[in-house]
């Protein structure tokens, strides 16, 4: 099956769309990317998809519609420029809304406009149905992680949130460790840069260490897994922490942050390694891994090997993975890990939209 996996992820980069081959041979999955790219926002989507969970009830079913249409035509003109066959989208959609304790998570990209604007059946909302079982609809990459990278130890994604997933008592847990990408862009913008390249900033930096300490006693961090976070939680429980030190260099801030979240990285790998970290290797995706000051901040803090693979394993790993968990939908398999999301069962995930009668 040739899938189409649409990613956008909360750091609002761009969206990734990776064509990918999926193979089931009697449940052992293959996934390989034919081809893939990155659309970036521009500055009316980044500011709209900001804003959304601001705006009337109106505004949010419009923008859900002109949002699923957007993607319906990136995947259009995608198979055009391309020339490739596309079976199935699968579209993780862009998170406006998560708070799983009260059974909300909202995904836009509204996949009947989706489907029918590409012309190509569609799976979306692939996280609802965790949550209504009483799982935190998030991390979903650990099953990708547990079918297609079971050779390492961890599997470290550095997006807008890191997250980690791992086996652990013999199952695959995954869970949500700090704010990433989200604030270290977030203060990259005071210059009027979309990022911190390469981490330059945070390098020529010094660590503001009661801010490092106020950061680090944030009780999320002594919660036990499964658990995961949002834009919500950021702005309620961390960035007024880092704003009371807005008078501090920029540099200082960025490094204090990036230090931040390679603590909280080694603190909960050797909370859950069951083996020596010396003879463990964690896979590191994510836009996060092409910062070098970081991945040098998370190598000092844990013995553990680091292995950053291609730059196109590290951006469309995600995309990736949404690939396979649409085509489990298709094939009507348990595509969650309630082991990993907190979960009361597991559940078939994703919405169908279009025609699967080739398909099915």
């Amino acid at each position: 099956m040739k899938v189409l996996g649409i990613m956008s992820g909360t750091s609002m980069d761009g969206i990734d769309l990776a064509l990918c081959n999926v193979q089931n041979n009697n449940g052992n999955w293959a996934v390989n990317i034919d081809r893939a790219i990155t659309v970036p926002y521009n500055e009316t989507w980044r500011v709209r998809l900001s804003q959304l969970k601001y705006q009337n009830s109106e505004l949010f079913v419009k923008t859900d519609v002109f949002y699923g249409r957007y993607l319906g035509e990136l995947a259009k003109g995608f198979q055009q420029e391309t020339g490739l066959e596309i079976d199935l989208i699968a579209s993780h959609g862009h998170t406006i809304f998560h708070d799983p304790k009260n059974w909300i998570t909202s995904q836009i990209g509204d996949g009947a406009t989706l489907a029918a604007t590409a012309g190509i059946p569609a799976v979306t909302n692939f996280r609802r149905g965790d949550v209504a079982l009483g799982g935190q609809g998030a991390p979903l990459v650990g099953l990708g992680d547990d079918l297609l990278f079971n050779d390492y130890d961890f599997c470290l994604n550095l997006g807008g949130f890191c997250n980690v997933s791992t086996k652990h008592l013999g199952k695959r847990i995954a869970f949500d460790i700090s704010p990433c990408n989200i604030v270290l862009n977030r203060l990259a913008r005071e210059r009027d840069l979309k990022y911190d390249e390469n981490g330059e900033i945070a390098e020529s930096g010094n660590i503001i260490y009661p801010l490092l300490q106020a950061l680090n006693d944030i009780e999320f961090y002594k919660q036990s897994a499964p658990k995961s976070l949002g834009r919500e939680w950021i702005n309620k429980n961390f960035w007024h922490l880092v704003r009371e030190y807005d008078d501090q260099p920029l540099e200082d801030r960025m490094k204090t942050l990036v230090m931040h979240i390679a603590t909280q990285i080694a603190i909960a790998i050797e909370r859950i390694a069951e083996k020596d970290l010396q003879n463990s290797r964690i896979l590191v995706t994510g836009g996060g891994a092409f910062n070098q000051c970081l991945i040098d901040y998370i190598k000092s803090e844990t013995e553990a090997q680091i292995v950053v693979p291609d730059a196109q394993m590290v951006n469309y790993k995600e995309a990736m993975i949404f690939a396979l968990l649409g085509a489990m939908r298709v094939q009507n398999i348990c595509n969650t890990l309630p082991d990993a999301t907190g979960a009361s069962a597991a559940f078939v995930g994703g919405s169908l939209d279009g025609n699967f009668s080739k398909l099915i």
